[in-house]
């Protein structure tokens, strides 16, 4: 959201709902531009712990970076459901490591944040989405991806 924007309608928003680990977690469909299948990564020396190298996206380069090392998770094996969620963020794609996609979605309720989210720094979430079965962390990009 940007500054002076009210959060209003949040029922009418759609969610990019998808795994890492055992959790669910979310992104406003308007930040995704697309979603890949996992593909080979260039690494880049240097780069913050998370940040996993380089995909060529038709012929633009993306960053890459994994929620499972910014969230501490033990790193996974791909698998065929592995994706790569392309987000836009500040004129710029990136691209979101994910172990799995579930599907899109809109939640009826969205609670505060509490300050830990499972283990997990309470900035990186915008809320909690509540479904019938489950609760959804909806994540803040610009804490995820901004991080030092």
């Amino acid at each position: 959201m940007k500054g002076g924007e009210v959060m209003q309608g949040v029922e009418q928003m759609q969610y990019v709902q998808f795994g890492v680990g055992e959790e669910s977690y979310g992104i406003r469909i308007a930040e995704v531009h697309e979603i890949i299948r996992m593909q080979e990564i260039t690494e880049i020396p240097n780069c913050q712990f998370y940040v996993m190298g380089v995909i060529n996206l038709r012929g633009k380069i993306i960053p890459v970076i994994s929620l499972r090392a910014l969230f501490s998770l033990d790193e996974d094996v791909y698998s065929k459901a592995t994706r790569i969620v392309v987000v836009h963020h500040q004129e710029e794609s990136i691209g979101i490591i994910v172990d799995r996609v579930y599907k899109v979605t809109t939640f009826h309720d969205i609670q505060p944040p509490p300050e830990r989210v499972g283990g997990i720094n309470g900035a990186y979430f915008t809320g909690i989405g509540l479904t019938e079965s489950e609760l959804v962390g909806i994540l803040k990009i610009d804490e995820v991806l901004l991080r030092d």
